[in-house]
């Protein structure tokens, strides 16, 4: 007997989709809870089963071998029309399901128990559910660890809607953001060409390929998110483009990088310190000729250390960047500490170095 459909049906189905979860791939930690409660329960099959409006599918399942059947020989459709825990001790006994040719031929399903999966609002999107080829009962135990295993399927299929959406705010603050970077740009890109002053031409100019190299980060950071990680040689490489854009004349920028990964967040903190250490030698920097700006970048007993290193003058003999009145290598210590690390540098007349070693696992 095919079952009624749900009273709430409508929103009932448009609460299922709006987790996503439909056809989507095998995931372990459900694959886990069906093996988990098919050994407590001492059943041969057992199933995470979502009631689709023509089907039911399955996204774990031990003993079946399939993700789907037609709703018409669904049990779990009829159990989803009550809440809590469903027992069928003889399936051929039960009006609901004794001309169920899955209970009177092959696979011969003879015993059910299902818990259901049920939204905050009350709005039932599945099961699961335990099967075997002969009638039975659960024990005490049984029953619970059925009834606790299955509010933990929902708790984790409501985690990975949680996570998705945030995935999208994050994507779409990304796009934003974005758009107001080159939003920016271009607007001083105007101004610079109706200035009449060099000077301020010039500032609007270099303001503008600040911009633009922000904007080229930040784009890189966005890709990389994705998969977690990026690679240390592309992302400095990036950055290497953008600050050249607003370097000044006679300025070269060299970077060597191992070919390593690292977190995206890490990246992150990395970019700004570099960036920091980077625009300082192009600000202080050698005024006799050319300016040679060197990163480079080693991997050593599972930590990543950095130097940035200038041509310059060298810093004075009292520099001490936690004394000086401006924000930027301060951050540039704090942030190298919150990574576990610390800042150090050596200078002279022929120029500085800053060094500084986190412990970042890489891949």
């Amino acid at each position: 007997m095919r079952a009624d459909a749900h009273p709430r049906q409508s929103e009932r189905l448009a609460a299922l989709r709006s987790f996503g979860i439909l056809d989507t791939p095998r995931e372990r930690d459900f694959d886990e809870v069906v093996e988990l409660i098919a050994t407590i329960c001492e059943a041969p099959i057992a199933v995470v089963n979502l009631i689709d409006e023509h089907r039911q599918w399955f996204k774990a399942e031990v003993g079946l071998g399939v993700r789907e059947t037609p709703l018409e020989t669904s049990i779990c459709s009829h159990v989803i029309l009550i809440p809590g825990l469903t027992i069928i001790p003889d399936t051929l006994n039960d009006p609901r399901c004794n001309d169920n040719p899955l209970c009177l031929d092959e696979p011969n399903l003879r015993f059910y128990a299902g818990m259901c999966l049920q939204t905050d609002k009350g709005l039932p999107i599945g099961t699961l559910c335990v099967l075997d080829t002969k009638p039975r009962e659960l024990s005490e135990l049984q029953k619970q660890a059925l009834q606790v295993m299955g509010r933990q399927v929902m708790r984790q299929i409501e985690l990975s809607k949680a996570l998705h959406l945030s995935d999208l705010q994050r994507k779409e603050v990304d796009h934003r953001v974005k758009n107001s970077l080159s939003i920016i740009s271009a607007t001083l890109s105007m101004q610079a060409r109706q200035v009449s002053d060099r000077a301020a031409a010039d500032a609007l100019s270099k303001a503008r390929n600040r911009i633009t190299a922000i904007g080229q980060v930040h784009e890189q950071l966005q890709q990389a998110a994705e998969h977690g990680r990026i690679e240390v040689e592309t992302f400095f490489g990036g950055l290497k483009a953008a600050l050249s854009e607003a370097a000044p004349a006679d300025t070269e920028i060299i970077v060597v990088m191992p070919d390593v990964k690292v977190a995206t967040e890490d990246a992150v903190h990395l970019g700004i310190v570099t960036n920091e250490l980077i625009t300082n030698s192009m600000k202080h920097g050698c005024t006799d000729g050319p300016l040679l700006v060197t990163l480079t970048g080693r991997t050593e007993a599972g930590r990543l250390v950095i130097e940035v290193s200038d041509n310059g003058p060298g810093l004075p003999e009292d520099f001490n960047p936690e004394k000086r009145s401006g924000l930027g290598l301060k951050v540039c210590h704090k942030l190298v500490e919150s990574l576990g690390g610390q800042l150090t540098w050596t200078t002279s007349q022929e120029g500085t170095c800053f060094q500084f070693s986190v412990p970042i696992k890489v891949s």
